[in-house]
């Protein structure tokens, strides 16, 4: 059995962030946000304009290396907001120096990459996270209720759609993006919160078969798929992406139909509950409207929720709701989408290890 550090009870758990990109704003404003708990005292990037910014940003200790800040910062949590086949070599370098990792979605671009970050923080007694901030909407939070409670009865179709915009100067920001190496396609970047719902809300897959294109965008990845599925309960489904919705962002959505239950989840990123009818009553019926909030954002409002929940494992007051087991399946939904579509046929789930 390994053993994790000793939870910090009398000071404020300290963040240090490497990679000062896109999504690192969202890092930076969660743990601002939790200011009477968690304070940011490391950023590193290896592009000066950017780690100046993240400076000017945030007041936090600059550093030009992930080296460099390990040796002379004293974060006890380290957040990558790196290349995603980047994640997996700094996370273990990091859990050997004996620190605790957040590492974006995805993990990594590789399932036997995702298994070595997860060996790794075992082996050095820290934690692992992944974020998945979107389990955190409130949309969702009740949907997974629902589910937990058997309100649907027995589960029939699940379709998922993530009908986005990506133009190709997003592409252009980073020599990483869209490259097979490092980034991965619409599945594996854009869409992979979405992905995580496949397992997180409906269980495990049997099977699932794929197809991918790149009708588009200048990528080595997809920028447009589908996916057929089939959980290891009976339910049947469908996800379809796309990053070349004309002229903007028209849907992140989730509909789910039961035996005894009907409910869409739509909006630009799951945030308006569209449907939600049940053949029982319930008093969380109530909160529905509530619920559905807007957003301008694809990112949604999750990140400072993700903290609260970091924050409290780091203080011994809660488990992980995402650690390294837990990002490891999506990541496997993703795999075996990309197997699939390369080679045409049915994969079967789990993959085999």
């Amino acid at each position: 059995m390994y053993h994790l550090q000793a939870p910090i009870l009398n000071r404020k758990i300290r963040f240090a962030l490497v990679g000062c990109g896109r999504i690192a704003q969202n890092h930076f404003a969660a743990i601002k946000q939790h200011g009477d708990h968690a304070e940011l005292v490391g950023v590193c990037d290896i592009n000066p304009t950017a780690l100046a910014e993240a400076v000017k940003t945030t007041g936090a200790k600059p550093f030009n290396s992930l080296k460099e800040m390990l040796a002379n910062s004293d974060a006890d949590v380290f957040i990558l907001t790196t290349p995603s086949g980047l994640h997996p070599d700094q996370a273990i370098e990091i859990a050997q120096a004996g620190r605790n990792v957040i590492t974006e979605k995805p993990m990594a671009t590789r399932l036997a990459d995702g298994k070595r970050m997860v060996k790794a923080c075992d082996e050095a007694g820290v934690r692992l996270f992944v974020v998945k901030q979107n389990r955190r909407n409130a949309t969702l939070q009740l949907l997974k209720k629902a589910i937990e409670q058997k309100r649907f009865g027995k589960i029939y179709m699940v379709n998922l759609n993530v009908f986005w915009t990506r133009p190709q100067s997003y592409y252009d920001q980073g020599a990483w993006r869209g490259k097979w190496e490092y980034d991965g396609g619409a599945f594996m970047n854009q869409a992979s919160h979405y992905v995580d719902l496949i397992e997180w809300l409906i269980g495990p897959l049997e099977s699932l078969q794929a197809y991918t294109a790149t009708l588009e965008r200048d990528i080595e990845a997809e920028d447009t798929g589908v996916i057929s599925l089939r959980w290891r309960n009976g339910a049947l489904g469908s996800m379809n992406v796309t990053m070349l919705t004309y002229p903007k962002n028209l849907e992140g959505s989730i509909t789910i139909l039961g035996e005894k239950g009907t409910v869409r989840i739509g909006g630009m990123a799951v945030n308006e509950v569209q449907h939600w009818e049940f053949a029982d009553a319930d008093p969380d019926d109530e909160k529905v409207k509530a619920a559905s909030y807007e957003t301008t954002s694809v990112y949604g409002f999750g990140h400072p929720l993700y903290y609260d929940n970091v924050i409290k494992v780091m203080r011994g007051e809660a488990e992980p709701e995402t650690d390294g087991r837990e990002g490891l399946k999506s990541l496997e939904v993703i795999i075996a989408t990309y197997l699939s579509a390369r080679d045409g046929k049915r994969v079967g789930l789990p993959l085999d290890y």
